[in-house]
């Protein structure tokens, strides 16, 4: 049986200031077609369907016209629900949509309820696991904690015990779910480095966010959503990754859909499908001045740039210069060039300050950030600012 695996499509995001609905649309066609072309027996949408609790029209009527047109093809899909998605909404007209071939698993009391097909191997089951917050659905599951482990373990004993009791024997297992797995046990001294973003909402809240490979013991293959890129944990549990690029630590992933086919007896194999790149990301760093007129910087005209400016002060109208000859400039960082410090014989912060004034040490404050003193102006105005200052704790103090 052939599966299509995807996740994290985030649906209404922007990239700064850009809007990505387009970029979507054109991710959602190209899954469509390859849902179509490439003999696909389901979709599989590990969550983060949206990239809010209350996405925005948009972002509706986008996840709207990519549902029809995959009911339209005749083929099954799951998805679940993420940790940026509102279980709740998402979930409205479940029931409905599996008549259309649509199954929505928000409901975590429902995990062990599977998806059936059926190919020339025989029987496979489906089954979703939701984004579980430990603190609300412990009682639900009868979890022994409230941590990501607990109930991510409670719900696979139900799944397992289902495939013990009412499916046949020799059913094939799948599981979608929405979390943060390791290829160990999940114990801190055994967790090996995944590839995280800093457009991956931290799921940490309710115990240590992330959990062992084992906890999904038994099960074929495990369709996993929340890291954005894609990766292998087990030969049996992978991460499909996000279509898109979501932020600039994303700007060297090879964004794709997982074609996976399922075969009793052995291990998954895996294809890597691209995805269609709206625009590619880079990074760069340096002098505004040698980035405005150095011929090395041509090619990055049409990309979408993280630019990080290494002048001792920041430039005036730094963007807007760098948006003339970069249109597509999307962030701005001022990291100030510096001569390290002497490890040795550096005072403290309390020795530094000792015997100033307070418009000494705001002045010092100017200087560190931007690498300049205070203009006279400028001066005049910090004078001013603390005198206003100690005025009012001395009005508190007699009031």
């Amino acid at each position: 049986m052939r599966f299509l695996h995807t996740s994290d499509w985030h649906l209404g995001r922007r990239f700064h200031t850009e809007d990505l609905i387009p970029a979507q649309r054109a991710f959602l066609d190209h899954l469509v077609e390859a849902a179509r072309t490439e003999n696909v027996d389901a979709v599989l949408v590990a969550g983060d369907i949206y990239d809010r609790a209350i996405p925005s029209l948009d972002a509706v009527r986008l996840f709207s016209r990519a549902l029809h047109e995959l009911a339209g093809l005749g083929v099954p899909v799951v998805m679940i629900s993420g940790n940026h998605d509102s279980a709740h909404r998402l979930g409205v007209g479940s029931g409905l949509l599996a008549r259309a071939g649509v199954h929505v698993r928000c409901d975590p009391a429902a995990c062990d309820t599977p998806v059936l097909l059926e190919d020339a191997d025989g029987p496979v089951a489906v089954y979703g696991v939701p984004y579980l917050e430990p603190s609300m659905v412990r009682d639900a599951l009868e979890a022994e904690a409230a941590s990501h482990r607990a109930v991510l373990t409670a719900a696979l004993d139900r799944i397992r015990a289902d495939l013990t009791d009412n499916q046949p024997p020799g059913t094939r297992s799948v599981v979608l779910a929405h979390a943060f797995v390791t290829s160990g046990s999940g114990q801190p001294e055994e967790r090996e480095e995944r590839e995280e973003s800093v457009s991956e909402r931290d799921i940490a809240v309710g115990g240590v966010a992330h959990v062992g490979a084992d906890v999904f013991d038994g099960i074929d293959y495990v369709a996993l959503g929340h890291l954005h890129g894609p990766q292998r944990v087990t030969d049996r549990i992978h991460y499909s990754g996000s279509p898109l690029a979501y932020s600039f630590s994303e700007a060297r992933h090879t964004k794709s859909i997982t074609l996976v086919d399922l075969t009793p007896g052995t291990a998954p194999a895996l294809t890597h499908k691209p995805c269609p790149v709206p625009r590619r990301l880079e990074r760069v760093t340096g002098f505004l001045d040698d980035l405005l007129t150095g011929d090395a910087y041509e090619p990055l005209t049409d990309a979408w740039l993280e630019v990080t400016l290494t002048d001792t002060a920041l430039p005036f109208e730094a963007m807007a210069r760098l948006r003339r000859r970069f249109p597509h400039t999307a962030s701005l960082r001022h990291t100030p060039a510096r001569i390290p410090a002497q490890a040795a014989g550096t005072p403290t912060y309390s020795e530094r300050i000792r015997g100033r004034s307070d418009l000494d040490i705001t002045g010092d404050f100017i200087h560190s950030m931007r690498g300049t003193d205070p203009t006279a102006d400028e001066h005049a105005l910090l004078q001013r600012a603390v005198e206003a200052s100690r005025l009012n704790e001395q009005h508190r103090e007699t009031v």
